[in-house]
């Protein structure tokens, strides 16, 4: 790719997607993400002048509000780092959310599609909802997240001769994301096992008042290896992922993962394998689940080891950037 080009990705701040397209902007020189914070969507036509789209030669942001960055001399690449547009999200969206989704949103992206030169997702899953969802024939690119398995790498001998359990919960404090479902989950939980959650990236509230469900507060990436390394177990009770960051960096720091069987989950859990699925909402199979994992030392050792090797076969992070800087140079070539 020439130096000399300059690829803009207009972001939010608070987001798995943000976390993606900045680590893009650290490996591919020319990429900049112009950041903003996510209130500015409640404005959305003043965007373009948050992120000052000029002089670029490529757009690259998610499909949201990239009608509002669009600029006919420039192309555009939308990427679906998630579809939360459906029918089935609406039990776990707030009032307003229906409304956003169903209306102005919907709008918005149908408007992205149709000015995007190309458009990626980032599982098989979001692919085929988006496909099905916007009754689109035209190709997209699938582009799995990947992650740093220098950054985020397994520390096993924190975790031998340990008998408190520690269960990590990764994530904003959304129904999206099942945090609902935690209280319960832990209250059926053996006397050794204990909970902790972030407070995420947009989130700041604090869960029912438990003993064995404790909050870490907010957390900065450059930390998060260091809070799954003292973990044994990553908890995943989640209604909708594009491709879970969180779950793959707790996959790359070597823990077993309890997740949800929905969405792109099963492409990134190979169940019995590197963890267990269970039915969405079903508190009681997470924490049989959690419970078995929890009673088996050798079980999660030998979870942890296949969810590592898969991650580095399947979800690194130069796999990722390559593969984002051929379809870049492939559509800067078309242009030129």
């Amino acid at each position: 790719m020439n130096r000399g080009l300059k690829i803009i990705s207009p972001m939010g701040t608070g987001s798995g997607a943000y976390v993606i397209h900045r680590l893009l902007e650290r490996h591919i020189p020319g990429y900049r993400v112009a950041s903003h914070h996510p209130n500015w969507a409640f404005m959305p036509f003043a965007l373009p002048f948050v992120a000052k789209i000029k002089h670029n030669d490529l757009i690259h942001t998610v499909p949201d509000y990239a009608r509002f960055f669009y600029r006919k001399s420039i192309p555009l690449i939308i990427s679906f780092q998630n579809y939360v547009l459906d029918g089935f999200m609406r039990p776990y969206s707030s009032f307003f959310q229906k409304i956003h989704y169903a209306t102005d949103l919907k709008m918005w992206t149908k408007l992205a599609i149709k000015k995007a030169m190309k458009i990626t997702t980032v599982s098989e899953f979001t692919a085929r909802l988006v496909r099905e969802d916007m009754n689109l024939s035209v190709p997209i690119h699938i582009i799995y997240n990947g992650v740093d398995t220098n950054h985020f790498r397994p520390n096993q001998a924190k975790r031998k001769h340990r008998k408190e359990i520690l269960v990590l919960f990764s994530g904003n404090l959304t129904r999206r994301k099942g945090a609902q479902w935690l209280p319960a989950i832990a209250r059926l939980l053996d006397k050794n096992i204990k909970i902790f959650y972030t407070q995420g990236l947009r989130t700041r509230k604090n869960l029912s008042d438990l003993p064995n469900l404790q909050s870490i507060g907010p957390v900065r990436f450059e930390d998060m290896p260091n809070h799954y390394r003292q973990m044994d177990i990553l908890l995943m009770p989640t209604v909708r992922e594009g491709l879970s960051v969180a779950v793959l960096e707790a996959m790359a720091c070597g823990l077993p993962v309890i997740a949800s069987n929905c969405s792109s989950l099963p492409e990134q859990i190979d169940e019995d394998k590197g963890g267990c699925l269970c039915p969405v909402g079903d508190v009681n199979d997470f924490a049989e689940k959690i419970n078995i994992l929890a009673d088996s030392p050798n079980l999660r050792r030998e979870m942890g080891e296949y969810n590592r090797s898969k991650v580095e076969k399947n979800f690194t992070l130069d796999k990722m950037v390559s593969e984002y800087r051929n379809l870049f140079d492939e559509v800067l070539n078309d242009e030129a």
